[in-house]
């Protein structure tokens, strides 16, 4: 049986909940965020630490460059501070961690998978103060960074649409996948049984990525379990237009869905037993196969993640939904994916 994730729990559901794709109106959500071709934050000023912390912290001495700003939280030195002073009206006054260290303990669960034990002794606090503080702020950037998780405008995207599709395939909206991340097996038996993955050999979550041509994670779904058929996790359907197309591998099979949505679907070509193929498919094949490869880069970039490319902890699971957000934001807020020949 096809089974989401619990939010609650680690023991999953009977009954599959569909998820509701991120994507904003275009008129409301995009318009400033052309003016800067999605290189997002890209011309912010430097923020200066102390105006931040208001004394010495932990990120003063760890985060000494952007070397070691990707290091520890897979971001750029003026992102994360730019991040940290976005995210000052959302601390806990109660708290008496600084809220820079706070933010910078998540990300550095989130991008090294650091046990908690590890993360307190760095910031010389409790194990109890850091689970706290972690759980938070997922929860808090979870939601706070989900905008920059959205389904781009046809016409933005076809703006910033690379030469290797406007000349072959310049109607595509998307690139799309699902990708694996291994949990922690769980005690119960149906729980572990639901999320044993074949392909992977151990017990996953499973999700849908979504790109612009260019490179933009424009969707992420929920987290379901392992044994979840990539059509059941195909969630982001509402967000094409008749005369749209999309490209995914050939193991989805959600060519009459989209037929329905007068949606084309661009996969590689396969034999069955109808013996070679043409040249003509081989060719289109082989062109699909070359910019399908991008929603694999982004797959990486957020697998840079430790946490989505190592376990997960059974007791993070519930948060996982937020998790693949937040790292889908950062992942955004790097550099472009795939550059535009005057950006080379």
């Amino acid at each position: 049986m096809r089974r989401k994730l619990d939010r609650n729990t680690s023991d999953t559901q009977s009954d599959a909940v569909c998820i509701e794709p991120k994507f904003k109106d275009a008129a409301t959500q995009w318009e400033d965020l052309t003016k800067t071709d999605h290189s997002y934050m890209a011309k912010l000023d430097h923020v200066n630490k102390s105006t931040q912390t208001g004394g010495q912290t932990v990120a003063d001495d760890m985060l000494l460059d952007d070397d070691t700003s990707l290091l520890y939280t897979g971001l750029r030195l003026v992102y994360f501070f730019t991040l940290v002073k976005s995210m000052l009206p959302f601390s806990k006054p109660s708290c008496s961690i600084p809220v820079v260290d706070q933010i910078l303990m998540t990300l550095m669960k989130l991008k090294l998978n650091l046990v908690l034990g590890d993360v307190a002794k760095r910031f010389k606090v409790s194990k109890g103060e850091v689970s706290k503080v972690i759980a938070h702020w997922i929860d808090t950037l979870g939601e706070q960074l989900e905008p920059m998780v959205a389904w781009l405008p046809r016409s933005v995207i076809r703006a910033n649409m690379p030469p290797s599709f406007r000349k072959n395939h310049p109607q595509t909206n998307c690139i799309f996948d699902c990708a694996e991340t291994a949990i922690q097996r769980a005690t119960n038996l149906n729980c572990r049984s639901a999320t044993f993955s074949h392909y992977k050999g151990t017990n996953t979550a499973k999700y849908l990525v979504a790109v612009s041509p260019h490179g933009l994670i424009m969707f992420i779904s929920e987290a379901y379990a392992g044994k979840s058929s990539d059509k059941f996790i195909s969630g982001f359907l509402e967000a094409l237009r008749p005369g749209d197309e999309v490209m995914a591998d050939r193991g989805f099979t959600i060519r009459d869905v989209l037929h329905e949505r007068k949606v084309k679907l661009n996969i590689p070509a396969f034999t069955h037993k109808r013996g070679q193929l043409t040249n003509e498919e081989v060719t289109r094949t082989r062109r699909v196969a070359n910019v399908r490869i991008h929603v694999e880069r982004a797959i990486r970039r957020l697998k840079v993640f430790k946490i989505l490319s190592q376990t997960v902890p059974i007791s993070m699971t519930p948060r996982l939904d937020k998790i693949l957000t937040i790292c889908a934001a950062l992942a955004n807020m790097r550099s472009r994916l795939i550059r535009l020949p005057h950006e080379v």
